[in-house]
């Protein structure tokens, strides 16, 4: 385990707003200048579609997920690996984002962040459960969205034979949350639909037993 990993864990555990301490890091450019950290700092690099995410960069998005996590982190049943997860989400925009028809998609990037996240974490930490929780919370994220509009990427008992999709609904909160400038009303969408995700959850595995 390197010092930085203990760095990163310790206030993604005990800060109130962990994005001030990865902002301050960030300035600094020496951590983030490396292997792995790389395929964090990027992130600032990568945009996102201004319709869906007003608040920039999916670095910016990235900070506004950790501080929704670290809010909620308590009620998550392993909030380590939940915490990694938030700031790890979305590694995979960087490779998948392109501009198609005028506008920026990162088709994908759930499955690509995973790998990602993976390699991330193996780089900097030998604790295999952890990893595989994180990479699980990744690879997942974007589920809430896929099974409440009954897209063809959902996959609920997959995504359940790999982690509790309680898990996934309060990640994906803080990632549906994670936006410059969302409305009361956005809000309550939003969270809305994460609860007709649990129902259509329970509803699917009650159908398994």
């Amino acid at each position: 385990m390197t010092k930085t990993f203990e760095e990163f864990e310790n206030h993604l555990m005990q800060d109130e707003k962990p994005s001030i301490y990865f902002n301050t890091i960030l300035d600094k450019g020496d951590i983030f200048t490396k292997y792995p950290y790389t395929l964090i700092s990027c992130l600032v690099d990568t945009p996102q579609s201004p319709q869906h995410h007003p608040e920039g960069n999916v670095w910016k998005h990235t900070m506004l997920v950790v501080d929704n996590a670290a809010k909620v982190k308590e009620l998550s049943e392993n909030p380590r690996a939940f915490m990694w997860g938030a700031l790890l989400h979305d590694l995979g925009k960087t490779p998948t984002t392109k501009i198609r028809k005028g506008k920026i998609t990162s088709y994908d990037h759930d499955k690509v962040g995973a790998e990602l996240s993976r390699k991330f974490l193996e780089a900097i930490t030998e604790n295999e459960e952890l990893i595989k929780q994180v990479t699980a919370l990744v690879r997942w994220h974007m589920q809430t969205l896929f099974v409440t509009k009954k897209l063809p990427f959902g996959d609920m008992e997959k995504m359940s034979s790999e982690i509790h999709f309680r898990e996934i609904a309060l990640l994906s909160q803080c990632d549906r949350l994670g936006r410059g400038g969302i409305s009361k009303a956005k809000i309550k969408e939003e969270k809305e639909n994460i609860k007709k995700f649990v129902r259509t959850c329970e509803e699917y595995l009650s159908t398994k037993e």
